[in-house]
């Protein structure tokens, strides 16, 4: 019997980039973009020896280095940290006596990164409130979800703006526990977490990679979700495919 839900985030619960078009009408860049200028801004702006294509440069190297982190090792560096890997790639490494100075430096930088990615909202999942609603009465409700820019406190964030923390009991964000899906270790942490088998646990989300075949290998159920983007639901290993979260306690009901 299903005893609790664990959910992915984007493009299940909520549209990812859904806050571009956003953005372009209120004639901001795109988030890529700005990540960028704010970087070089605060580059150039305390070491003016550094030429801003340079610092350009370094970020999108810290990028590529955070990716490859990502896809090979199952692990998603903070965003301090990548923006460390920048820091690294110009040279930029504290003198005796300063290091705490440039944790500052750099913490300041990553708060005004992630309160960007937060400013505006992204749409929610269509009919997701009434559907949480209904299925925290029967199940306990998680959270599983990567976190690529927007780190775990700014997920919370969103989600209390929405209304929707309140259904969630467990939450496991990649920048905070240290792993990513599809890694084995942050399934079987929420088993330890929520105090049951995986057995008794289905996990809801939209990639193959990650929400089916990352569960399923640690033998919780997998409910594909395509009501936002469908990733190959014609070739999925899912137990069942969820096209509209109205279907979803249906679908985990079948499951007991």
């Amino acid at each position: 019997m299903i005893q609790a839900l664990t959910f992915d985030f984007w493009d299940t619960l909520a549209v990812d980039d859904s806050d571009e078009p956003k953005r372009a009408q209120m004639g901001l860049p795109t988030k890529a973009d700005e990540r960028v200028v704010l970087f070089v801004d605060h580059i150039v702006r305390r070491y003016p020896q550094i030429e801003p294509d340079d610092a350009a440069q370094a970020y999108r190297a810290a990028n590529a280095r955070f990716r490859a982190e990502w896809h090979d090792h199952h692990q998603t560096p903070s965003v301090h940290r990548r923006i460390s890997y920048a820091y690294e790639c110009l040279g930029l490494t504290p003198p005796p006596g300063k290091y705490a100075s440039l944790v500052h430096e750099v913490s300041e930088l990553a708060r005004a990164i992630e309160m960007m990615e937060v400013r505006i909202p992204p749409d929610f999942a269509p009919h997701i409130q009434i559907t949480l609603e209904a299925l925290a009465q029967a199940y306990t409700l998680g959270i599983i979800s990567d976190t690529i820019h927007t780190t775990g406190r700014g997920i919370r964030h969103l989600l209390y703006q929405q209304g929707l923390l309140q259904y969630f009991r467990l939450f496991l964000f990649s920048d905070e526990v240290g792993e990513s899906k599809p890694s084995p270790r942050i399934f079987r942490r929420a088993s330890l977490e929520l105090g049951l088998p995986t057995a008794m646990i289905a996990h809801i989300g939209d990639r193959e990679s990650n929400d089916v075949a990352g569960p399923l290998a640690m033998g919780m159920r997998a409910v594909l979700y395509t009501g936002i983007i469908d990733r190959g639901s014609d070739h999925t290993r899912a137990h069942a495919v969820c096209r509209d979260f109205r279907q979803l306690p249906y679908l985990i009901a079948r499951m007991r």
